[in-house]
């Protein structure tokens, strides 16, 4: 359950948002949220539900909505959650954990931004705060005075909040970041002076200067002629700063291009610890749960039926009178078990969502639910805790096997469950059948009128579970695994739980409730990182919890340091017979031979994702084989789908897994990369297709089993953009094992990606990509490496570093007998020429490369240079030749699949009509060029176009587009 305020006033559940109904109930549900906890008095919400004087019966529709509302909350669970609505004389309160409030939660990570150390914190924090406004405050009100100046503050907190990020982004030296955040802002709030002066510093630090004044220009403006006032203090410091030089970032950023194998970009001008909360795991009852998060107990050990049996059979036994509806049967003693369930988990702790779930599951005709999840992961906990929080839910008694399916010891037999069943429920040991079909269809007539519980732990498969079902419309069948049992789904209806690792605070919680409260809070972020080293399971958070325990010296932070060694972390994660190891090698012994190989190599993986076509490489199969692996894993919880053919491994697997075959990991890591190498060629082919090829093949290349095709540009780009992290891990991988052929290759051939959002960081994986050429004193890949980072350094603003990294590129590329890359290195050098005021300079280099690509010839880098040369003639006041230049390069005919170029190609040229006095035409080709760049996804492109059409014709169409390709283009920074 979750409150929001910051944007349509709404209740979120687990099943959707409340229909809350007329605006006057959700205007009364926002006054309570605004002072949640804390009493509204009748007449508060009186002024909050009317404006002018309130009818006479105002009284009774407050009640009337008060009384809808809480029927509402009730009927969603509320009190499981901590909710309650409830009435103190002439008021009402609605108590809630602040948790479940987001402009709470805003006001939480605004607190926590400002104590953060370092401005990339700061900015995670920020933006995290950000993400939480779904649209203005409290939308969905009645407009009173009240309301609206409590969305009015609340609106407020959120504008300083995007100034802080700003300044957060400036800190860092990503002014266009800065920009991109406050731009948006600044268009729907044109006369917020604090706004207009930030955007300027920003502008003009990321090398935008005229904009930068442009921005002064039209907000004083604004303010002169609607409000008949001078600039504020503030403004006018920020406009004088800018004239003055103050503060720059040493001169404009150049218009961006395509580096490495050429290609266009978008042009810019000159814990606490939780409390009681989060261990109330709610009343009592298989009905009541808290809020999602979780935690859990220890798996139970012990014989597999945990009921004193010999209570039943031995002489002066105590029976219990059967249930009046339970027909005497020649086969009852006459006596039903009032409880045979293992003790309740010790330090149980959140799991709200789960234990929602099975309440839900439970509430259908003959449930049978299905708790599934890896080991470790606390699914008996979770079991035993649900099964005992309502002893009268199941007045007939509640019975509990445990199965063994993934122990070292035997599964006891069927015929050995049932009997235990059966004696439980008062049959005599002389009348149990003999056979499985006779015990389980007894069992089954014995329940069929009974309310009854029965819970099935470490359930191997299917087929073990389906004779010990009872037969009874009222009996619950609770199933723990670490399979998925889809068998059992199939043909018995199951409803499958799912339960996953804990988040870090209910780790910490665990551990609290193991060291006690006053231990952790003496270390909370050392308890926080060891909640992490343990992967959120809570079986290694027992086991390290039981080390610390036995070590009342040793600090949290030690423990943490010692388990932060990955090659020893898992062999920490052991106590006695209980341990993280132990539980996988249980589950993993089940597995096939191929499912454990393709396991074993698993480990070595570099990245953090894997599909198919990685698992194969990593494993020297073929893509089928590998899938069929990776749903067997799946099945086994040892590999966790985190979307469509998308996989990923908890870092305990990992580790496992790796000592599955130590041996394997050169081969292995040579698999992927080369796999990598194979994929990355097919999607830069496929989004780019007119642009070179970046290299040959490394020495001694192992082309995988397959390569996954790609049937448009939009399916390679999203791969890319996809895999962009597990690239860079991989080129990181194979520079530390030497193999720095295939670092800058792997590097390099994600251009297609960086062009197309070049603003987003890719300078340390360019730098890195760097590195390895040089050490391998190869001057084509150093000097491709250098066109591509360069020209990343140069949309930056880092134009000094560009220039150094741009100089020797040329001379190299010569030196490889390059032709094409010398061109682009020309290119490139010619952008920071032109940025630092040098257009003659530039224009002579793109004439130079100009040259080199027709003498190939290559009609792609011609159209490269051509475009910035034309870019460059309209900078130099030479409209009519930037336009001819336009021309010429459409006429090389741009692929249709290049609509980053034509984007360009169009913009410059609706530029060069606008500066040549034919607005119409200019107005037109830029619109046109906006409107492709927006159907394409080129938010920089659209942005750029735009931009140039605001400057002559501002119209409420083409201001809304910018604000939101802005968004856009900030969301995806």
């Amino acid at each position: 359950m979750e409150f929001r305020l910051l944007g349509t006033v709404c209740v979120d559940t687990l099943t959707g948002p409340l229909p809350l109904g007329p605006a006057k109930r959700r205007s009364l549900l926002a006054a309570l949220l605004l002072h949640a906890n804390t009493p509204v008095s009748m007449a508060r919400l009186t002024d909050c539900l009317w404006d002018e004087e309130p009818p006479l019966h105002a009284r009774t529709v407050i009640q009337g909505h008060v009384s809808r509302l809480r029927a509402l909350l009730v009927g969603a669970d509320a009190q499981a959650y901590g909710v309650e609505l409830a009435t103190l004389g002439d008021a009402y309160v609605l108590r809630a954990p602040e948790t479940l409030l987001d402009s709470q939660r805003f006001e939480e990570l605004l607190m926590l931004a400002r104590e953060q150390r370092g401005p990339a914190d700061t900015v995670l924090m920020l933006k995290e705060a950000l993400s939480l406004w779904q649209g203005p405050a409290l939308t969905g009100t009645f407009a009173s005075a009240p309301l609206q100046a409590a969305a009015h503050a609340l609106e407020e907190s959120r504008l300083s909040t995007v100034e802080h990020l700003a300044r957060a982004y400036g800190e860092l030296g990503e002014h266009h970041r800065a920009a991109a955040v406050l731009r948006a802002e600044a268009v729907a709030h044109p006369m917020r002076e604090s706004l207009a002066a930030a955007l300027m510093t920003a502008l003009y630090r990321s090398g935008r200067q005229s904009e930068a004044l442009d921005c002064f220009h039209r907000t004083r403006r604004l303010l002169a002629d609607d409000l008949g006032i001078d600039p504020g203090r503030e403004l006018a410091d920020a406009y004088a700063r800018i004239l003055r030089g103050e503060g720059g970032s040493g001169g404009p950023v150049a218009p961006g291009h395509a580096a490495g194998a050429g290609s266009p970009s978008a042009p810019q001008d000159g814990s606490p610890l939780p409390g009681a909360a989060s261990t109330n795991n709610g009343p009592a009852g298989p009905q009541n749960s808290r809020p999602p998060h979780g935690g859990n107990g220890a798996p139970q050990t012990g014989s597999p039926l945990l009921a004193a049996t010999s209570a039943h059979s031995g002489p002066g036994a105590a029976q219990a009178v059967l249930p009046a509806h339970l027909s005497p049967s020649p086969y009852t003693a006459g006596g039903v078990s009032a409880d045979l369930l293992p003790r309740a988990p010790r330090g149980f702790h959140g799991r709200g969502a789960e234990l929602t779930a099975l309440s839900r599951a439970a509430a259908g005709e003959a449930p049978v639910c299905l708790v599934t999840g890896p080991a470790g992961v606390g699914k008996t906990a979770l079991a035993l805790h649900w099964a005992r929080r309502s002893p009268a839910a199941f007045p007939d008694g509640r019975l509990f096997a445990d199965l063994r399916g993934f122990g070292e010891a035997a599964e006891p037999t069927p015929l050995e469950v049932l009997r235990e069943f059966l004696l439980a429920l008062g049959v005599a040991p002389r009348r149990v059948p003999e056979s499985v079909a006779g015990a389980a269809a007894l069992f089954r007539s014995l329940t069929d009128r009974l309310s009854l519980l029965v819970v099935l732990d470490n359930a191997r498969d299917s087929a073990q579970v389906r004779p010990l079902l009872p037969g009874g419309a009222d009996c619950v069948t609770l199933v723990t695994s670490r399979h998925r049992l889809g068998g059992l789904i199939a043909s018995d209806a199951a409803v499958p739980v799912p339960v996953d690792i804990l988040e870090p605070p209910d780790g910490t919680a665990l551990l609290a409730g193991v060291l006690g409260e006053e231990r952790v809070l003496a270390e909370p972020v050392a308890a926080r990182r060891l909640a992490e080293l343990c992967g959120g399971l809570p079986l290694a958070l027992r086991v390290t919890a039981a080390r610390l325990a036995a070590r009342p010296r040793w600090t949290l932070a030690a423990m943490a340091d010692e388990l932060a060694d990955e090659r020893s972390r898992l062999s920490y994660l052991d106590v006695e017979d209980t341990g993280v190891s132990a539980a996988l090698r249980l589950t993993v012994q089940q597995l096939p031979p191929d499912a454990v190989h393709h396991l074993g190599r698993l480990g070595h993986h570099p990245g953090g994702h894997f599909d198919p076509y990685t698992a194969a490489a990593l494993a020297g199969s073929d893509p089928v084989t590998a899938g069929a692996a990776l749903e067997r894993l799946a099945a086994a919880h040892l590999v966790t789908e985190a979307g469509p053919g998308r996989w990923i491994l908890h870092d305990l697997v990992r580790l496992y897994a790796r000592a599955l075959d130590p041996a394997a990991a050169p081969e292995a890591l040579i698999g992927v990369l080369d796999h990598y190498i194979a994929t990355a060629l097919a999607a830069a082919d496929t989004a780019e297709p007119g642009g070179e090829p970046c290299f040959v093949l490394p020495d001694g290349f192992r082309a995988p089993a397959a390569t996954r095709d790609f049937t448009d540009r939009a399916e390679a780009m999203s791969w890319l953009a996809a895999e962009r992290e597990d690239l860079t891990l991989a080129a990181a991988a194979a520079r530390a094992a030497g193999l720095d052929d295939r670092a800058w290759r792997i590097i390099l051939l994600q251009w297609p990606h960086v062009v197309w959002r070049v603003r987003d960081g890719w300078a340390p994986m360019l730098e890195l990509a760097l590195a390895a050429a040089v050490a391998l004193e190869d001057p084509y890949a150093e000097s491709r490496v250098r066109n591509l980072l360069g020209w990343v350094l140069t949309e930056e603003g880092r134009t000094g570093e560009a220039v150094a990294t741009l100089e020797p590129s040329p001379g190299l590329a010569r030196q490889a007998g390059d032709r094409l890359g010398e061109a682009t290195a020309l290119i490139n050098l010619a952008i920071v020429q032109a940025g630092q005021g040098g257009l003659d300079l530039a224009m002579e280099g793109c004439e130079r490369a100009l040259g080199l690509a027709r003498e190939e010839p290559d009609a792609h880098t011609e159209m490269l240079a051509l475009q910035h040369l034309a870019r460059m003639q309209l900078m130099a006041g030479r409209p009519q030749d930037a336009l001819d230049s336009a021309r010429t390069a459409f006429d090389l005919g741009p692929e249709h699949e290049e609509a980053a170029r034509r984007v360009l190609l169009l913009s410059v040229s609706g530029e060069a009509h606008l500066a040549l006095g034919a607005e119409e035409e200019g107005v037109r080709l830029l619109d046109e060029a906006a409107t492709e760049a927006e159907r394409a996804g080129y938010d920089e492109g659209a942005l750029r176009a735009l931009e140039a059409l605001l400057r002559v014709a501002a119209s409420p169409e083409h201001v809304r587009r910018h604000t939101e390709a802005a968004r856009r283009l900030t969301a995806d920074g």
